[in-house]
């Protein structure tokens, strides 16, 4: 990637930064010391519009059903979404791309007469299997016996992944799998991949270590049923709604605002993430009609909880020229539950960076708490796991902004909108939104314009996990 063009923006934050080894030139100590007033006028341009009855509002709207990816739930929401940001004037695009959604089915078990409550794997190929039983131990590669062949292999876990355990035997001509915990007692593994079509199954620990003891004593006949597991291909959306700036005060940047619509299966994702998405509605109805000097895209992405996938497809699309356009990438997640963020500072609230180091936008988070309701700078921390990690991965500076650690209600049904907290909702919104002011703002970036910046700010690392 070609170096970001954010020099003058982090000048603009009146902060001694240092950017792919370019250093950008602190503020004089007369521009600094006036600048916290010049700023918070600024700010007020933004903060003094939000309004945290419209976000709660659009929390109520998206949790009325779950919206997981590739349901009637999720379109419902995403044309929500998308026909909001129409109305506020954007140029909208509802973007489709396909996947494969795992189904985990259900399945049966019996050996010498006696019945077991299996684990069917996800996306587990749907067959039943009669056939003797083969001790595989580990499955290691190349440790797999010739024998496994027309048979099932009973694999303990641990060594390799259960995938490469699974594609080991199938490799051999394995007409099954019994696999049993390495660990514990509990019987519950993840997926499979597409395309190992063998029906797959997990007992115990203590029933495999039974079972392996059985088999020394002479053969053992199984009976082995998968119904209704698989994968199926499915569609969702990312919703896209741009601004651009007037050509006479163009920087040729791109600002970046994103949440992700999607929720788990049966559940109505209140917090996660509907609430990162009415941020996003509520900072586009606000700086729709604001004087801008960066082209601003708001983007909900879909299938964040089926691997990112949303992100991840919007982010290859873009070309490198246009992703070294885009200069921050704020990602809005899990903003808005009162049962969250403990008793640390700013309400919890952090940003998280994927490599755990600062940049454009924890730079301007940060100093944009301590100016706005927060009263606080804030801090950041390192994780991935959300929207922000492939526009890291293309070289973009991305952060996620949420409250941690998480409510005990996180992906489960119970996460509703009576979960929800105005002021939290609020606070992140105010924050996030002051701070891509600083970019968007046609006085910024110029050197010339850096009595405007906000106070020089310093910002700590905390290691807090989710």
């Amino acid at each position: 990637m070609k170096k970001k063009k954010v020099i003058s923006a982090l000048l603009t934050a009146g902060l001694m930064l240092s950017v792919n080894g370019v250093h950008a030139q602190e503020p004089s100590e007369a521009a600094s010391t006036s600048s916290t007033n010049a700023a918070s006028a600024f700010d007020n341009k933004i903060i003094k519009k939000i309004n945290s009855d419209n976000m709660y509002n659009t929390i109520a709207f998206l949790a009325e059903q779950p919206r997981a990816a590739g349901t009637d739930g999720e379109l419902k929401g995403a044309n929500y979404i998308k026909s909001q940001f129409e109305k506020y004037g954007y140029e909208t695009e509802l973007q489709p791309f396909k996947f494969d959604d795992v189904l985990r089915g259900t399945g049966s078990l019996t050996i010498n007469g006696q019945s077991y409550n299996p684990y069917v794997f996800s996306g587990s190929y749907s067959a039943e299997v009669t056939a003797e039983v083969v001790d595989a131990g580990q499955a290691l590669s190349g440790f797999v016996p010739d024998t496994v062949k027309g048979k099932i292999a009973l694999i303990e876990r641990g060594g390799n992944t259960f995938v490469e355990k699974i594609q080991n035997v199938l490799d051999k001509g394995a007409a099954g799998v019994i696999m049993y915990n390495n660990t514990g007692t509990s019987n519950v593994f993840g997926s499979v991949n597409k395309g190992q079509n063998i029906p797959a199954v997990a007992i115990t620990r203590a029933q495999g270590l039974a079972l392996a003891e059985q088999l020394k004593s002479g053969p053992i006949t199984a009976q082995l049923k998968v119904i209704g597991s698989g994968f199926v291909e499915k569609t969702s959306y990312n919703v896209i709604a741009k601004m651009k700036p007037n050509k006479t005060k163009d920087t040729n940047q791109i600002v970046m605002v994103s949440a992700h619509h999607d929720s788990i299966p049966g559940g109505p994702g209140a917090n996660d993430d509907a609430s990162g998405v009415s941020a996003v509605l509520e900072l586009a109805r606000v700086m729709a009609n604001m004087p801008i000097d960066t082209e601003m895209r708001f983007v909900t992405f879909g299938a964040e909880e089926k691997g990112l996938l949303g992100s991840y497809h919007y982010a290859r699309l873009l070309s490198s020229q246009e992703a070294d356009r885009v200069v921050g990438q704020f990602q809005i997640e899990m903003i808005g539950s009162k049962d969250s963020g403990a008793d640390h500072k700013a309400n919890g609230l952090i940003m998280y960076t994927v490599d755990g180091e600062k940049n454009i936008v924890t730079d301007l988070g940060a100093a944009a708490g301590a100016r706005t309701a927060v009263k606080e700078i804030l801090t950041y921390g390192k994780v991935g796991r959300s929207d922000h990690q492939p526009f890291h991965e293309i070289g973009v500076p991305a952060a996620v902004f949420c409250h941690s650690p998480l409510e005990k209600w996180y992906h489960t049904p119970n996460d509703t909108i009576d979960k929800i907290d105005k002021n939290k909702l609020q606070e992140a919104a105010e924050v996030i939104g002051a701070a891509v002011y600083q970019i968007v703002r046609p006085d910024t970036p110029a050197l010339e314009h850096s009595r405007v910046a906000p106070k020089r700010v310093d910002y700590n690392f905390e290691n807090r996990s989710l």
